[in-house]
């Protein structure tokens, strides 16, 4: 059996194979890398995550990275699961053998953790997860992609899933553009829309986070987003964003955001062709050509008051959204995952003729158990 170590990530050459590693493993047009930034930001130990984020190599013989994982803890995670769990992220890794040597490095940090889980990206709610169905369909920005065995290779070594939920794809109909909600209806409701305005984006990113927070405070997977992860999160969304998809539903009267639904153009072709390296450079350039990117969208995330939720705001807010994407000559709508204890949310999509495109699922194991080929891996601490 092949000779495997499991190195922390210390120069940049470890950096460089650490992000390269997907780009050798996964066809260009079916997987989505991370953003460089975000994986430098962890190692740099500049990211808003609060603790401390370990960036860990699986090398074989002839010292090639044929896996990867991050390390992290998040006592926000903790607190919702309701156990201490260990948290590994970014994770890839070429064979069985390579899995199992990144469970043993895992294991072997877990001391007063009582399970293993993930992969998250730092958030459950950020990318994250592993497909287990829909591999011929390419990933996009903000949603994981797999090879088939991947899932059986977690559940060998003893993993469970949790949290299964779906991507969504709607292909726009054209007749939707004259489908948009009228003012009558709006006033009816007691709301107003307003679209997001490139210009105040900065303005409007703690608004939009405070509903968020509170709308997704009772989902199992949601842990809250503090100001500074929300900041990083959307760096650089004023220049992408098309202002027709950046939706709010205000209260008519006291003008307090409502709801709101924020979609972008589907960037994935570039984040491929570039392998995630999205720097100064490569951004003028995707600036100079973002009206290439117009065809196709990504629904990133949504949410109502809960006091106002089952009361029809999100569906006006997705009327007037799908009119605008057929108006604006937008082809297919993707969605990022939608947990399948969550009909609501998924409810809006079936509605307007879409379908599940990828299912995904988070992975957890109680430290101490399952099959990790102990001894297939040496280990080299910092």
């Amino acid at each position: 059996m092949t000779r495997l170590a499991v190195t922390p990530v210390r120069s940049r050459a470890d950096l460089r194979d650490f992000v390269d590693l997907p780009l050798r493993l996964h066809p260009r047009d079916l997987a989505v890398p991370l953003l460089a930034s975000t994986v430098t930001s962890w190692w740099r130990g500049t990211s808003p995550h609060p603790g401390p984020v370990e960036l860990l190599l699986v090398r074989d013989a002839a010292g090639r990275a044929v896996g990867r994982t991050t390390v992290h803890t998040d006592a926000r995670l903790d607190a919702r699961l309701g156990t201490p769990s260990l948290l590994f992220g970014a994770t890839e890794f070429a064979d069985a053998d390579a899995a199992a040597a990144l469970v043993g490095a895992l294991e072997a940090r877990a001391d007063g953790r009582a399970q293993l889980f993930g992969p998250v990206s730092l958030l459950p709610n950020q990318s994250g997860g592993v497909i287990t169905s829909g591999f011929d369909e390419r990933g996009f920005v903000d949603s994981p992609w797999n090879p088939a065995w991947v899932p059986a290779a977690y559940e060998a070594l003893g993993f469970e899933r949790w949290g299964e939920s779906d991507t969504w794809v709607v292909d726009v109909d054209p007749s939707s553009a004259a489908g948009a909600p009228t003012d009558a209806e709006w006033r009816a409701a007691g709301l107003r829309l307003e679209r997001g305005r490139r210009s105040e984006v900065g303005r409007l990113v703690p608004e939009v986070l405070a509903v968020l927070n509170r709308a997704f405070a009772a989902l199992p997977y949601y842990t809250t987003i503090t100001d500074a992860e929300m900041a990083a999160a959307t760096d650089g969304l004023g220049f992408l964003v098309d202002e027709d998809l950046l939706l709010l539903a205000r209260d008519d009267a006291s003008g307090a955001l409502v709801a709101f639904v924020l979609v972008v153009p589907d960037i994935t072709a570039f984040v491929q062709r570039v392998g995630g390296r999205l720097g100064p450079l490569q951004q003028l350039r995707l600036l100079a050509t973002r009206g290439r990117y117009r065809r196709e969208a990504v629904l990133i995330i949504q949410g109502t008051e809960p006091d106002r939720q089952g009361r029809g705001v999100l569906t006006l807010l997705s009327r007037t959204l799908h009119a605008n994407l057929a108006a604006g000559g937008y082809a297919r709508l993707r969605s990022t995952f939608v947990g399948r204890d969550n009909p609501a949310s998924a409810r809006q999509f079936q509605r307007a003729g879409g379908r599940p495109l990828h299912g995904v699922t988070f992975y957890r194991r109680p430290v101490g158990t399952g099959t990790t080929a102990a001894g297939t891996a040496a280990e080299e601490v910092a």
